[in-house]
């Protein structure tokens, strides 16, 4: 149970727990995508540890095969070096692209799948780091011309869908990338293939991004410390993961300086460049992780006016860590200020 002096999150769902089905939990660990992951579950009767740890590589495994930029040979990366042209995808490719393509029209870009030319060339894609200045000072950020460039074949507004062939129109040189998405759609894909074992009391974790089902032996939730920006002013906050996913999108988590300015991995479609707009972070809780992972990128790029209002509009509860001049504030939006007082 956490201490009284932290700051605490209950869900407000109303949903009551499943008893579990037995006083055990299993640990499974490894690493994907370029990150640690972590599951903790209640095993059923008659399920061995065996069973569990090759279902979740073997789940990992196929969404690499799928949408990792990072490798070759996924589908991803193979859409990206195709020429032009209409290109038809796997039912799961296309799922998910369109389920992100859905989210970019409802938040009109600020989570947009297509970004991935803009992402190599700020040095946060498969191609690596952006090169040395050559006066041994650091790394050189993009020319204009660069930037409107890889401007020119990015955009979600631009990516067309053949519904009927289940084909996605490469117009030459668009580089798709999920990564806004992935690690939450894998840790809900972990989920559900927990919840097919049998194993409905279970916790996943992917590179900080959370799922819980059910709870603890004991009854007790799965307590997690949710991420804060370095310096945040909020008290250390734990949430009770009960049918509950959150994700953290933070400006200090891959970064670098260039002459004193510091340039976030995460990029605004709209100016071509890292955002920089004063959010330190934004972290989400919502029913899934793949929501919750969007969301924290899409109020991100929407900064520090637009995102609490927009996440105030839809009901998501969200907590915004801004740098101003004064240092470090918290916004929270009224469903987050729900779940704090349903842990008062």
């Amino acid at each position: 149970m956490p201490r009284a002096e932290n700051r605490v999150l209950i869900p407000t769902h109303g949903r009551a727990p499943a008893r579990p089905p037995s006083t055990l939990i299993w640990d499974f660990a490894g690493q994907t995508m370029g990150t640690d992951w972590s599951v903790r579950l209640v095993p059923p009767q008659g399920l061995d540890r065996a069973t569990v740890q090759s279902a979740l590589e073997d789940e990992l495994s196929r969404l690499i095969a799928l949408f990792s930029h990072w490798d070759p040979r996924s589908e991803l990366a193979r859409f990206n070096a195709a020429p032009e042209g209409f290109w038809a995808v796997s039912e799961p490719f296309w799922d998910l692209l369109t389920r992100s393509m859905d989210i970019a029209d409802d938040t009109d870009g600020a989570v947009d799948p297509t970004l991935g030319a803009l992402v190599n060339l700020w040095g946060f894609g498969p191609p690596g780091p952006r090169p040395a200045d050559g006066f041994g000072t650091g790394v050189t950020v993009p020319f204009e011309d660069e930037i409107e460039a890889a401007r020119a074949v990015s955009g979600w507004n631009r990516l067309r869908l053949n519904r009927d062939q289940r084909a996605v129109q490469q117009i030459g040189g668009l580089q798709l990338d999920l990564s806004g998405i992935a690690k939450g759609h894998a840790v809900d894909r972990l989920s559900d293939v927990l919840t097919a074992l049998g194993a409905d009391h279970h916790l996943v974790e992917i590179g900080g991004e959370l799922r819980g089902r059910g709870v603890k032996p004991d009854g007790q939730p799965w307590w997690v410390e949710l991420q804060q920006a370095p310096g945040a002013p909020g008290p250390r906050t734990v949430a009770a993961l009960f049918d509950l996913a959150v994700a953290t999108s933070g400006d200090w988590v891959r970064t670098y300086e260039v002459y004193g300015q510091a340039y976030s991995h995460t990029l605004d479609g709209r100016t071509g460049k890292p955002v920089a707009n004063g959010v330190a972070s934004v972290t989400v809780l919502a029913d899934t992780a793949l929501y919750a992972d969007a969301m924290a990128t899409a109020l991100t790029v929407m900064g520090p006016d637009e995102g609490p209002a927009f996440a105030a509009a839809l009901r998501i509860a969200a907590a915004f860590v801004v740098r101003g001049e004064d240092g470090l504030t918290e916004t929270v939006t009224p469903a987050f200020r729900a779940m704090l007082e349903e842990g008062a």
